[in-house]
């Protein structure tokens, strides 16, 4: 039995569980995000008739379940046809209920939009979130016994400001990758018009805690070693806030790189573009870290 499966057993039944969903949400998060910043998505779906809904659910269910049964969210994999299917139904609703979440964020979905409209937008982003969750397990994974002999090294030999050195990189390189597809469009400036300031703050806070989720909880590429590792900032709460500046820096030089932001642009609207990329960016700086 793999050393996953042992730490699993280590966790009570409640953990276990949470861990689990927490890592199907963040590969859901690892493989959907940029489609979720798509208004020709929005569109789709908006216009979308609930027959064809159904049918993008049954088209969806398919390959989650295929996929569960091979690779599968959860620690072990399941073998059954039922349980499979069980984990199939979980892994969209949860596809669901994270897209229904991010659209309020991003304030595509807000109280005075049209139930078949918000369902239509919902059930066609969900799909690439569900295809991450069901295949969080083999995402970004690591040899434990790998890791953990990596960890041990870089401990003794005391590189803090080469560990720091390298998340930095990774960091950066994760989030030219995700913002680099996102921001020359034109979703940026439309969803970034939209926000009010506390709208704003509350993206930010969903940064942070969808960027920790994904390297210190969700259980990818070992956490014990990111955890262990020597570097100024590792500890996960600075680590999380020092990488997530980190990719504020990169979203701001995306914008300026594709001219969508100048230097006779008043502060809010460059503090509210940069916010907005900020969450993709920081999404693909979590996979750069986790990479490395």
């Amino acid at each position: 039995m793999g050393a996953a499966d042992a730490d699993a057993r280590d966790r009570g039944p409640w953990r276990r569980e949470a861990t689990d969903l927490v890592r199907a949400v963040s590969g859901g998060m690892l493989f959907g995000i940029p489609l979720l910043y798509t208004m020709e998505v929005w569109w789709i779906g908006s216009q979308t008739q609930t027959v064809h809904m159904l049918g993008v659910l049954v088209f969806m269910f398919v390959p989650v379940f295929l996929l569960n049964r091979t690779a599968g969210f959860r620690t072990t994999q399941d073998i059954r046809r039922r349980d499979a299917a069980m984990d199939s139904v979980e892994t969209v609703a949860l596809a669901v209920v994270s897209v229904f979440l991010l659209l309020v964020l991003l304030r595509e979905v807000t109280a005075t939009t049209p139930l078949e409209e918000a369902l239509g937008k919902i059930v066609y982003e969900a799909t690439p979130f569900a295809i991450g969750s069901a295949i969080a397990q083999h995402m970004l994974r690591r040899a434990p016994a790998e890791a953990e002999d990596e960890a041990t090294e870089e401990a003794a030999d005391g590189k803090g400001l080469q560990a720091t050195l390298v998340d930095v990189g990774a960091t950066t390189i994760g989030a030219v990758f995700i913002a680099f597809n996102v921001a020359p469009t034109d979703e940026i400036p439309m969803l970034a018009a939209a926000m009010p300031a506390a709208w704003l703050i509350a993206m930010v806070l969903a940064s942070l805690v969808i960027s920790y989720c994904i390297v210190f909880v969700a259980g990818f590429s070992d956490q014990k070693r990111r955890r262990n590792q020597p570097g100024i900032f590792q500890h996960p709460m600075t680590e999380t806030v020092a990488s997530y500046l980190v990719s504020l820096v990169v979203a701001a030089g995306m914008l300026w790189f594709f001219q969508r932001l100048t230097p006779e642009d008043p502060m809010s609207l460059v503090v509210s573009h940069v916010i907005v990329l900020g969450l993709p960016a920081a999404v693909g700086g979590a996979a750069g870290r986790l990479a490395v």
